[in-house]
């Protein structure tokens, strides 16, 4: 009810028990005398007169029509009025507070990506906050036809032109089609200068805009997924494995566990067998070359003085062996050249 009144008093005050109410206009044939104007916090109250606007409001209180709000009218509008027969006027009452604008795509947006000749589809969703920022505009374009303006009208305005926001600001900004959320600030600013410069035409202004979330069609989701889970062990194998090991552990007595534990053990065999016959070619290799380098183990060819891999010089051992004698005194093995032995000092014969 916009008009609460008796014989002695009519109170024009915001009546609207909306909280997602912009403006609201509050009407009636005439305004009389001992009448009072209530303007709640959050709140600023504009006269209108057969369309134009009289006096704007914007201090909270109660008032007086005919000694505070005629008066101030009379002087600053032109409000030539006496109140004989009432006064004719309409008030609007504005909200001054900030509002919360959820929105989405009304439907996914093609935007290019290598590959995929069609475009990839894609959704966002996020919300912005609006308000009132030019009181004239407001009334020149939407108050003039409405009798109230709310969030869902906002809302409406901004998807007409959101999507072709976001297809803009996602190809110059997003760079990776599959990491979108990573440019979501710059791509949400871009977004929101643009749409800003739309409300203003309104007589509203966009302070701040989020993108919340990016979403692809689920095929392309489950390639990302999968792409980040092989990504995280390294290699397509490794993640086979885990992936064996995690069916195996929540399963132990499925086919599919039984399998693995079958292939595990055949696997481990083979390593074993291999181990094996690598330590028999290993041991045969030394057997069958006797003359190798002391330093580095390259097999030597017969006669060589130095190695060829290292250049360390070849002690032959047979040959060693074969000019040392031993101490007749201590029996040790001594050079054929020595004159003293080395462990007892006895001279050798």
């Amino acid at each position: 009810m916009g008009l609460f009144s008796n014989q002695f008093l009519d109170v024009i005050e915001w009546n609207e028990t909306r909280n997602d109410v912009i403006f609201w206009k509050w009407k009636n044939n005439e305004i009389k005398k001992n009448s009072r104007l209530i303007i709640r916090p959050g709140q600023d109250a504009i006269f209108m007169h057969n369309g134009k606007v009289e006096g704007v409001f914007t201090e909270e209180g109660n008032y007086e029509i005919e000694t505070e709000i005629i008066p101030f009218l009379s002087t600053l509008k032109g409000f030539k009025f006496g109140f004989k027969s009432g006064l004719k006027a309409e008030v609007l009452f504005i909200n001054t507070k900030e509002f919360l604008v959820k929105w989405g795509t009304k439907s996914p947006i093609n935007i290019q990506a290598p590959g995929m000749p069609g475009g990839m589809p894609i959704r966002a969703f996020g919300s912005f906050n609006v308000k009132i920022s030019d009181h004239m505009v407001l009334i020149d374009k939407i108050a003039g036809i409405k009798s109230q303006f709310t969030v869902d009208d906002v809302k409406q305005r901004a998807l007409a032109v959101v999507d072709q926001l976001l297809m803009k600001w996602i190809v110059k900004e997003g760079k990776d089609m599959f990491n979108l959320q990573a440019n979501s600030f710059e791509i949400a600013k871009g977004i929101k200068t643009d749409l800003d410069m739309e409300m203003i035409k309104i007589g509203l202004t966009v302070t701040t805009l989020n993108i919340e979330n990016f979403s692809y069609p689920d095929s392309v989701q489950n390639m990302i997924n999968k792409n980040a889970a092989y990504g995280m062990v390294g290699n397509i194998g490794h993640y086979q494995n885990v992936a064996m090991t995690e069916a195996m552990e929540k399963n132990p007595n499925s086919s599919m566990a039984n399998m693995a534990q079958a292939g595990m053990g055949m696997q481990m065999g083979m390593q074993m067998m291999n181990e094996m016959k690598k330590n028999m070619t290993s041991s045969s290799s030394v057997n069958n070359n006797k003359n190798t380098c002391k330093n580095c183990g390259e097999s030597l060819s017969e006669g060589a003085k130095f190695c060829s891999n290292c250049g360390t010089k070849v002690i032959n051992i047979e040959s060693t062996e074969k000019k040392n004698k031993f101490c007749s005194e201590c029996g040790a093995v001594i050079a054929s050249d020595s004159k003293f032995c080395g462990e007892c000092g006895a001279k050798v014969k």
